[in-house]
């Protein structure tokens, strides 16, 4: 098994996590690490609102919000995941999943996961407006 040197205070704060998920440290930097690679995208240039597409998610009880940029680009406008971008809206729903249940399988596919935001009209799910509609 290979082994990591941290500081004392981080040592510390990784014990803290791993109690609290009641996980191994060694799964919180698996997560941690996951969670960075999973799509998201770094300081990518926000494109028009108006090619943007209102979406959102209900999970655990909590509806997140976002816009769906074609051809698959999310964007979390609401809630603890504000403001972070995603490649595939698969990223975002795995995001969402870790967030409010870091304890299960994030594996979701995104386009079923979302829903466009109609203003209450008829449950539309992502997946219909996906490009070539796969």
């Amino acid at each position: 098994m290979a082994t990591i040197e941290v500081d004392e205070g981080t040592k510390q704060t990784l014990a803290f996590a791993a109690r609290m998920a009641s996980a191994t440290e060694g799964e919180i930097v698996r997560r941690l690490i996951a969670a960075s690679s999973l799509g998201q995208v770094q300081e990518q240039p926000k494109q028009e609102t108006e090619s943007a597409q209102p979406i959102y998610a209900d999970y655990e009880g909590h509806r997140t919000r976002g816009l769906y940029y074609p051809p698959g680009r999310v964007e979390i406008i609401d809630g603890p995941l504000r403001g972070q971008s995603f490649k595939t809206p698969t990223g975002a729903a795995r995001a969402v999943v870790r967030h409010y249940n870091p304890s299960v399988n994030d594996n979701r596919n995104g386009w079923g996961f979302w829903q466009i935001d109609n203003g209450g009209g008829p449950r539309v799910w992502l997946q219909a407006i996906r490009p070539n509609n796969h």
